[in-house]
């Protein structure tokens, strides 16, 4: 399994570039996101697949917490900084391309799937930003506690789900800042973590510190489709499968990542231990099938197939 150290730095997401299938990016920390500085580590998986090599690292003077590759640029990425900006840099070049202000506190949360990035932020905010002129467009600030989550959906480029310390999934159109569109209270704790179906546009699966996992069906808000037991403690990200719908991973503060098949019940399918402190980062490899990057707490960042997956 390849596996590369972040030394002196805690790792908070990982993200496989969807341009290239060898690509990796992940934001780091010092002092578990607490002080000091952040990293920014460009990777690559070795052609024999066995190692990951450090390619690039960028510094700020501010923890990063999350990071997204740009769906219009190759080679291009932003991240969330704990001094409330959204930073943007290019592979190859020293110092930051952009730096997008407005956020009043740390910034959890950032996508970048086409031509707007969305960000989320401590501060309770959800924005949406034009990074070419470096300005915010939109301020959705419907949540009464931090914003951990807010990702764009696959289906609607006007559409995103938020997810707050509040208990909270709200759904919201980037035409209307005011109000969401629907509001759901979808765990009894706070909802850290969301993601949408790739092949059900009314599908989506939220993660709370509850320890479960629980997937929303936007036509009936009502009750949760199905809910996920068996990680010990919150979950810290989820997401389906872009190869397989019925699959679902998550990482929890157990030190796991698990693996779940819709299909075979709600029982976890695979447990992974295979980090010694928070498990925090997670990403399907959209261009490998079935392949997932995790990063933690330990300075950990690995590349790896489960073993339940491999035969599909």
């Amino acid at each position: 399994m390849p596996t590369f150290l972040t030394p002196g730095r805690h790792g908070y997401n990982v993200r496989f570039s969807r341009r290239r299938p060898d690509s990796l990016a992940v934001a780091t920390s010092q002092y578990y996101g607490l002080a000091g500085g952040g990293t920014l580590f460009f990777l690559e998986l070795a052609p024999d697949g066995t190692t990951i090599i450090e390619v690039q690292k960028l510094e700020w003077s501010d923890g990063l917490f999350d990071v997204a590759w740009s769906g219009s640029s190759d080679g291009v990425a932003a991240c969330g900084a704990g001094d409330g900006t959204v930073v943007i840099w290019r592979g190859g070049c020293a110092a930051a391309l952009r730096v997008l202000r407005g956020h009043r506190s740390e910034v959890c949360s950032v996508e970048w799937p086409r031509s707007h990035i969305l960000s989320a932020s401590w501060d309770t905010t959800v924005k949406l930003w034009d990074p070419e002129s470096e300005a915010c467009i939109s301020t959705f600030a419907g949540h009464s506690q931090l914003v951990y989550t807010a990702a764009f959906s696959p289906h609607s480029a006007a559409t995103f789900a938020s997810v707050s310390g509040d208990g909270h999934l709200k759904i919201w159109t980037c035409m209307e800042p005011v109000r969401p569109a629907a509001v759901v209270k979808a765990h009894d704790a706070e909802v850290l973590s969301c993601d949408w179906s790739r092949t059900e546009s009314h599908a989506l699966v939220t993660a709370g510190s509850d320890g479960l996992v629980r997937g929303w069906d936007l036509r009936r808000l009502t009750t949760p489709m199905f809910t996920l037991k068996g990680c010990e403690c919150a979950v810290r990200r989820v997401q389906f499968s872009p190869h397989s719908p019925s699959v679902i991973a998550a990482v929890s503060y157990d030190f796991t990542t698990r693996i779940w098949d819709l299909k075979r019940g709600c029982e976890p399918l695979e447990t992974i231990r295979h980090h010694s402190e928070f498990t925090y980062g997670l990403d399907w490899n959209a261009l490998r099938p079935h392949q997932l990057a995790d990063c933690g707490w330990d300075s950990l960042v690995h590349v790896f197939t489960p073993r339940s997956l491999a035969a599909l």
